[in-house]
């Protein structure tokens, strides 16, 4: 089975050590939910797969498909499949969000889609996750709420169709509403030729989103795996019953 593999991951961030040896499958055609409480180390994770130079990686590998990914840079990492949504997508002053899905679709797929083509793949991406059409004239994200942000980042996974898509909080900052939308968006990416992780530490998005797998990370460490159950025993319980059976 085609999957994303961290094998014994260790990583430090200016001098201190925020992973202690992660071990986690990402498979292709299910969801995995990453969870922990604030600091546990999950969007470090997120960081250190898309490739970020600040984290260093002092033990471990990163295989995508068996392909050993640890030492390429991001713009590589997304050409091979790889996609991220951040906590807290920046804002991008004088560039559409048309124009800039346009530019990076082309660039991670090798093809050259027509702007009249790639207009009707925005458009009907966009109706799906009830985005109005103004918004591709938009600068990226600039004066977008937390719930508009957070759709645009679902909008370009959409629109990138990548193999292996990780979620950083994509629940954050957002009303009921425009979590179900997004959820809603995240739930019809769910395909056997996508994997996707989820990194968050609410259980709110999981009444909308079924996850096929759920694992828990507590101070660097993955301590729990299973699946939705732990993720409602979390709900009830807190972390800190996990804490004292790891």
């Amino acid at each position: 089975m085609e999957k994303l593999t961290i094998k014994d991951l260790h990583v430090n961030v200016e001098g201190k050590e925020v992973l202690k040896g992660v071990t986690l499958e990402i498979k292709k055609g299910q969801v995995h939910a990453l969870m922990g409480p604030n600091g546990a180390g999950k969007s470090s994770l997120g960081q250190v797969l898309m490739g970020n130079p600040r984290y260093e990686i002092t033990k471990g590998q990163i295989l995508l498909d068996d392909k050993n990914i640890t030492e390429l840079p991001p713009n590589e990492r997304a050409k091979l499949g790889l996609f991220m949504s951040f906590q807290y997508p920046a804002e991008v002053s004088g560039v559409t969000l048309s124009n800039f899905l346009r530019i990076a679709r082309n660039s991670v797929k090798g093809e050259s889609m027509g702007v009249i083509d790639f207009h009707k793949l925005l458009k009907h991406k966009m109706e799906e996750l009830s985005m109005d059409s103004s918004f591709a004239k938009r600068y990226i994200n600039q004066g977008f709420s937390g719930g508009e942000k957070k759709r645009s980042e679902i909008l370009q996974m959409s629109i990138l169709e990548p193999k292996y898509a990780i979620l950083d909080e994509c629940d954050s900052g957002t009303d009921v509403d425009s979590l179900k939308i997004i959820s809603e968006g995240i739930n019809k990416m769910r395909s056997p030729q996508c994997g996707i992780l989820i990194i968050t530490h609410y259980y709110r998005i999981l009444h909308y989103l079924t996850p096929d797998v759920v694992s828990v990370m507590i101070n660097g460490k993955i301590v729990k795996t299973g699946g939705k159950a732990l993720a409602e025993e979390i709900d009830k319980k807190g972390f800190d019953a996990i804490k004292l059976e790891a």
